[in-house]
């Protein structure tokens, strides 16, 4: 794990620098990259951030066969960092955040950086004790990017409206800095919702169940995958699976077209349809061609609104 004073340092350094250069510092700095589509935020080798490396050869190599290649840093462990991403669309995701600033449950962040859509990055390093998971709250626009995540670091840009805007670095702390707690934020941000009383015959899902359906999901070809979603949320919703712990499962379905803001609406989507209906029965496992035992026309109302948000 890199130290939080090293890539304070780095970070100092990056909005004055090309990308190859940008990319070239972090690797030395020990922060892994990987290259992203020029403007966009895709991973531009096989495999995305696993890939990611601080070999300064490999890294170097890839700089010059596309040098306006985005810089990718994959968060958690893999890099000692966690970033708490902070959104503008659909949500203000500002006041979210300070909100749990002022109950004290984030520290000063070790830099915040401007993303060209008008949110904020907010890096913290990572906490060698315990895994700290990826996840999404749509409806406070905060996002977490921890272990199983990666964000795209400055000096990249995004083309928006024909427009080149960069990630740009805004503060970087002057003293010591601590994680952030992203499991204790999250439950603030989604507190549990209360646990509903079940028919004693009713079988109870839990959270095996859970990583069961994400792994069926993340194996389903594009097309009716988000009805196949809004079907897993609802029965793990019918089991009193934790809505956190649905999360935390199905968003490893992450695709690059199916994103984590769009998994994380239709999942809350899919609890209030269970939450709000009076009679629930079991729901047969849906065909390969479309999920069963719910209408598509639900279904269709949550794929709606989550469009255009991962």
């Amino acid at each position: 794990m890199v130290a939080p004073g090293a890539l304070a340092t780095v970070f100092e350094q990056l909005n004055g620098l090309s990308l190859p250069d940008a990319a070239r510092e972090l690797a030395r700095a020990g922060v892994p990259v990987f290259p992203c589509a020029p403007g966009e935020k895709t991973p531009l080798v096989p495999s995305g951030f696993q890939q990611a490396t601080d070999d300064l050869r490999r890294v170097q190599g890839w700089w010059r066969w596309q040098p306006t290649a985005n810089i990718g840093i994959p968060t958690g462990a893999a890099s000692g960092l966690v970033v708490i991403d902070i959104d503008v669309h659909g949500a203000n995701g500002y006041a979210s955040y300070a909100r749990a600033a002022r109950a004290g449950l984030i520290p000063e962040p070790l830099a915040t950086v401007t993303t060209p859509t008008g949110g904020r990055h907010a890096y913290f390093p990572a906490d060698p004790a315990q895994e700290q998971r990826s996840w999404a709250v749509g409806k406070a626009g905060v996002d977490c990017r921890g272990d199983g995540g990666y964000i795209i670091a400055p000096s990249s840009v995004r083309m928006l409206d024909g427009a080149r805007i960069p990630y740009r670095v805004e503060q970087v702390a002057a003293g010591l800095v601590k994680p952030v707690d992203a499991v204790r934020l999250r439950n603030f941000l989604a507190p549990a919702p209360p646990r509903r009383p079940m028919p004693e015959n009713r079988r109870v899902a839990g959270r095996e169940d859970a990583d069961r359906l994400a792994a069926w999901l993340a194996r389903q070809v594009k097309g009716d995958r988000n009805y196949k979603l809004f079907w897993a949320a609802c029965r793990l919703a019918e089991g009193n699976v934790p809505v956190s712990d649905a999360l935390d499962a199905l968003v490893r379905a992450e695709q690059p077209d199916f994103g984590e803001r769009e998994i994380t609406r239709t999942v809350y989507s899919a609890y209030r349809s269970v939450g709000d209906a009076t009679k629930h029965r079991e729901r047969p496992a849906p065909s390969s061609r479309a999920a069963a035992g719910f209408t598509r026309h639900a279904a269709q109302r949550s794929a709606s609104r989550s469009r255009g948000l991962a």
